[in-house]
């Protein structure tokens, strides 16, 4: 084999293999919203695959998220079991996560399984980041179980720190709220 065709042929391996890490990084579940992956949040920002070794960039929801640790692990363990002996995991905090980032199909998800969606920080009138999230807190919330708005916050923290507990006047349903960030 020609230089040029083995080159084009290891280029061809290293994107399948890059494929494969996607698609199996797609399996691994937030261990907080297990309706959603890693890849579903966003979180996982970069992945660079070289031989046996895989290096995977992620970006935390929250700087202090109790459950990076555990993220890292099952990222190490999803890889492994591909094959690739050297796993390497970074945490970058050169960009902020956003829930803006989260896709339509995820924000069903989390209706789905009983958690109101972040609402968009994408507000036209808003200047600037805190003048967004405070115009997006301030919007209605949508009760996941039954559409209502007639919603009211019960606790400022719901089950975890992403997350704020509301109750449904309408259906009588406590519900958590995904934070807008």
């Amino acid at each position: 084999m020609d230089q040029k065709k083995q080159h084009q042929a290891e280029a061809n391996t290293s994107i399948d293999r890059t494929a494969e890490v996607w698609k199996a990084l797609e399996e691994v579940r937030d261990p907080e919203i297990p309706v959603l992956s890693l890849v579903d949040l966003k979180i996982i920002q970069s992945v660079e695959v070289a031989e046996d070794r895989v290096k995977v960039e992620m970006v935390p929801t929250f700087a202090g998220c109790p459950a990076l640790n555990m993220m890292r692990n099952e990222v190490v363990a999803k890889l492994q079991s591909l094959g690739f002996e050297h796993v390497d995991v970074e945490f970058t905090f050169h960009r902020r996560w956003s829930t803006d980032d989260l896709s339509e199909e995820a924000l069903k998800k989390l209706r789905a399984f009983g958690i109101a969606p972040p609402v968009r920080l994408t507000l036209p009138e808003a200047e600037n980041h805190i003048e967004r999230l405070q115009r997006a807190v301030a919007q209605p919330v949508v009760c996941p179980f039954c559409g209502s708005t007639e919603t009211k916050l019960d606790a400022f923290f719901g089950s975890m720190l992403c997350k704020q507990l509301y109750f449904c006047m309408t259906c009588q349903q406590s519900f958590d709220r995904f934070k807008p960030l």
